[in-house]
């Protein structure tokens, strides 16, 4: 299993594997044929209000991966499901935000390596 990120921006190739949109939101201006997202698992991004309060703020990661994992923990069914995809093959976990150090693909990667 190898798990990619890569922006919703960036054109899909078929080293991707499975395309799962990570995100709350779908991203701005890309239409479902361009984005060729195989999976949109909305339980899975961060709440409404945890993406507020984080906003980005790199000084605020540790708190936010913190959180987020809380958040995913409540969730098992989903987090499972996520896995049940992975154990298939290479996935790439797609994100919409222009933060391409600090973002919730990277955070969601962290943890689902945490628990395989």
């Amino acid at each position: 299993m190898t798990i990619r990120i890569k922006r919703s921006y960036e054109v899909p190739d078929d080293a991707d594997g499975l395309r799962i949109l990570v995100d709350r939101l779908w991203p701005r201006g890309i239409s479902k044929e361009q984005a060729k997202i195989d999976f949109w698992p909305k339980g899975i991004a961060p709440s409404n209000e945890l993406r507020r309060w984080y906003g980005h703020d790199p000084e605020k990661w540790t708190d936010f991966k913190k959180r987020y994992f809380a958040e995913l923990d409540d969730q098992p069914e989903q987090v499972e499901e996520l896995l049940g995809y992975l154990r298939k093959g290479n996935v790439t976990f797609v994100y919409s935000s222009t933060e391409q150090r600090f973002n919730n693909a990277l955070a969601l990667k962290e943890y689902i390596e945490s628990q395989t």
